[in-house]
């Protein structure tokens, strides 16, 4: 289920082991501000959101950025709104940031199409290319690098996952945003595996916490169903939600992040975005320093971490197979 592995210091050695080949300017002198703004799409007390915005103050201060002295952080939380999300994009632009970053893929996608002119730097985005944010990966023209999370064949594994965790699953439904281009592609490849593992899968399209509602409840109404939910700003907002129904519900279900499962959920597949979150601090102080973004090469996840809530499969009835387990990167007991 994993890639090679990179331990993080080998990750961030390879993010810096270029650096003597960019144009470096002067630190600002003592007094002197540089001012970045985020845009990240969580509450401003959800925890998750709090230790991304965390990890990422912390790795800039290591690399010699520190708030209130060289550098001011705008910080903004507009969720899932997309009209917030342009509204505070052009508050952002009107304070002059020599920099924007945006956190996960609904902000980074509006923000690509608000923002021309400014550095933006996005973390956890999925199908950069696909999704219109950059043209390309090695190369990204224009104003725009940063760190994706998932290829489009994403879908698939995490159905394969679920299928291998849950034997008894006959239907899964897909729960993802319909306006995401990348939700069609993980859709898609997803549809590829349901062929090959005798698997009816469904799609519900979801906006609001009563949309969940209801399209889990209607998914439920029939017997040997799970349940794959697609990475976006409305399921990460209503997540406490998704795996109270899940388990009301008794459905199996695979997230992709792991603070699904430790919010309860069964399992999550996913990349470390506290890790993408540091990686995207380095590229803040690099262009901070003279880089240009597409001097930077949008970067995938080398790893992914398996995480496996045992407690919420005894409260569904499931057994965990032992095979399934020794894998897991993260057993919650």
């Amino acid at each position: 289920m994993t890639g090679a592995p990179m331990r993080r210091r080998e990750f961030l050695t390879l993010l810096g082991g270029a650096a003597v080949a960019w144009p470096v300017v002067v630190l600002a002198q003592q007094g002197e501000q540089r001012r970045i703004g985020v845009v990240i799409g969580f509450t401003e007390n959800d925890p998750e959101g709090q230790a991304q915005l965390s990890t990422f103050r912390q790795e800039l201060q290591r690399l010699g950025w520190t708030e209130g002295q060289n550098i001011r952080i705008d910080y903004r939380y507009p969720t899932d709104q997309p009209e917030r999300i342009r509204a505070l994009g052009a508050e952002l632009l009107g304070l002059t940031p020599d920099l924007i970053v945006s956190m996960h893929n609904l902000v980074t996608v509006i923000l690509r199409s608000e923002i021309r002119t400014v550095p933006l730097v996005f973390v956890g985005a999925s199908d950069p290319v696909g999704g219109g944010i950059v043209t390309n990966i090695a190369r990204p023209t224009g104003n725009v690098t940063g760190f994706a999370n998932f290829e489009l064949s994403m879908g698939g594994k995490w159905l394969e996952a679920l299928k291998e965790v849950a034997p008894g699953v006959e239907r899964v439904g897909f729960i993802l945003h319909p306006e995401t281009a990348p939700h069609a592609g993980f859709l898609n490849s997803a549809e590829i595996a349901a062929s090959v593992l005798h698997v009816n899968l469904a799609g519900i399209a979801v906006h609001s916490a009563d949309d969940i509602e209801r399209g889990i409840a209607a998914f439920a109404v029939k017997s040997n169903g799970g349940l794959i939910v697609a990475p976006h700003a409305v399921t990460f907002l209503h997540r406490d939600l998704i795996v109270q129904l899940a388990a009301r519900y008794r459905l199996p279900a695979i997230y992709p992040f792991s603070f699904f499962a430790k919010a309860g959920g069964l399992i999550s597949y996913g990349n470390n975005l506290l890790e993408q979150v540091r990686a995207g601090a380095i590229y803040v102080d690099r262009i901070l320093r003279g880089a240009k973004p597409s001097d930077l090469p949008v970067q995938y996840p080398t790893k992914f971490e398996l995480v496996v809530n045992v407690k919420a499969a005894k409260a569904i009835g499931l057994t965990i197979p032992e095979t399934f387990l020794v894998r897991a990167d993260e057993v919650i007991e």
